[in-house]
Formats: C-alpha cells, sequence, structure tokens
C-alpha cells in the first residue's frame, strides 16, 4: 500500500540538480543474519540492491544527489534445492540476494529517504505502514538542522494480534501484517470513502504499531509525528535491532 501523505509528494518535488551525496552504513544488531535490500524510487540504481549481514557486520553504500528510496531487511532467508534464494520474511521475490529493482513484499519495516541533493533539507522516515518484520532505527550523521534519529526499537511481533500474525516454520510469530494488507477493508487501507486524512484516523490495529513504535508511521495519514529532516551533506546510518 501506497502512503498518501507529506512524503508521497515530497517524491514528487525533490530537485536532483545538487551536488549532496550521502552515504548509508547498514550495521546488524540482531543476534541473527539479515539480508538488506534497497529499492530506488528517484535517481540511480544503488551499487548494491541486496546483500548478506551478519550478526554484528556493517556495510556502506553510496546514494547520488537527489535520490529518493527506500531500504529493509530480509529475515530467514536461504538457497532452496533449485537455486532460488527466498526468505521468510521481507523478501523481494528477486530469486536472488540482490533484489534487483524489486521491493519488499509486506510485512516489512521500511527505512525511507529523500535526498534533497541541493544544499536543503534531506527527508527520512520509519514506516509500518506495509507492516513489520524487525526493530530497525535511522541516525543521521554530520548533518545539521534537526537531524534527529527515528526508528523503530520495540517488538510489534510480541504485541501483535492473531489475525495481523505472521508464524514461522517453528510456530513463532516473525511479522505482523498491516490490517490493510490483513483484512483489506477501506478503513484500514485509507481508500474510497475513507480517502482522506479527515475520514481515515487511526484504527486500534494502527494504534498497536503507534504505542510500540511512537515515531514510525502507523497508517497511511500518520504524517505528523513521523517525517523526519535534515540538512543535506550528511551521513545516515541505519542499524537493524538497534
Amino acid at each position: 500500500m501506497e502512503r498518501k501523505g507529506v512524503f508521497a509528494i515530497l517524491l514528487a518535488l525533490v530537485s536532483v540538480s545538487g551536488a549532496y551525496s550521502a552515504t548509508f552504513t547498514f550495521t546488524n544488531n540482531c543476534p541473527y543474519t539479515v539480508w538488506p535490500g534497497t529499492l530506488t524510487g528517484i535517481g540511480s540504481q544503488l551499487s548494491k540492491t541486496g546483500f548478506e549481514l551478519t550478526t554484528g557486520a556493517s556495510t556502506s553504500v553510496d546514494a547520488p544527489p537527489g535520490w529518493s528510496g527506500r531500504f529493509w531487511a530480509r529475515t530467514g532467508c536461504s538457497t532452496d534445492s533449485s537455486g532460488k534464494f527466498i526468505c521468510t520474511t521481507a523478501d523481494c521475490a528477486s530469486g536472488q540476494v540482490e533484489c534487483n529493482g524489486a521491493g519488499a513484499i509486506p510485512p516489512a519495516t521500511l527505512l525511507e529517504f529523500t535526498l534533497n541533493g541541493s544544499g536543503n533539507n534531506d527527508f527520512y522516515d520509519t514506516s509500518l505502514v506495509d507492516g513489520y518484520n524487525l526493530p530497525a532505527s535511522i541516525t543521521p550523521q554530520g548533518g545539521s538542522g534537526g537531524c534527529s534519529s527515528t526508528g523503530c526499537p520495540g517488538n510489534i511481533n510480541s504485541v501483535c494480534p492473531p489475525e495481523l500474525s505472521v508464524s514461522g516454520s517453528d510456530g513463532s510469530i516473525v511479522a505482523c501484517k498491516s490490517a490493510c494488507e490483513a483484512l483489506n477493508q477501506p478503513q484500514f487501507c485509507c481508500t474510497g470513502a475513507y480517502g482522506t486524512p479527515d475520514t481515515c484516523p487511526p484504527t486500534n490495529y494502527s494504534k498497536i504499531f503507534k504505542n510500540g513504535c511512537p515515531q514510525a508511521y502507523s497508517y497511511a495519514y500518520d504524517d505528523k509525528t513521523s517525517t523526519f529532516t535534515c540538512a543535506a551533506g550528511g551521513n545516515y546510518l541505519i542499524t537493524f535491532c538497534p
């Protein structure tokens, strides 16, 4: 589901004429290996669209001026007998470690960015609009003008109601669907008669996500407390299981 708020508008308006690039550093603090994925919305595709990150490991990816896109981490990944790479959560269904321009299959915790590139503000957020699979955070490095850290450090899986839960092979809860994905009703998807901020308020389901991670987007119109800015020219640290 695409969010309809401020961030989506910024993606359409961002300038690509400036000279400020950014380096994204990914660190895995989870007690298990993750496989981050990258998806470009505006700008050149990054040099890495998917990679393995073992516990305690870090790696960096450079993004060009004016780039926008999102990051996430896949879990429970392996190669099957036919050689196809598959993941339990947030798979991009490319069949490879590289996602090659494919996005995460919900539910997935998303880290979203618009790099201004012309010396004005970058915009970034953590989104649970497409559900949740693991904790993650964003920490600006070297920027100015706000530059607050944000993320979703909470364990939403531990409070996920049964109708939204995704179970792993061992029966444990490995991800939590959004109510829109799980129930496919307009009041949860902010569609039809519920297609404006005034007619699509938070629901009991979106409040579960918001209570667990107050800084993250919990549903389509959750802009006021969830979009963050930092003056262009800084870099960003993304931590899984902060």
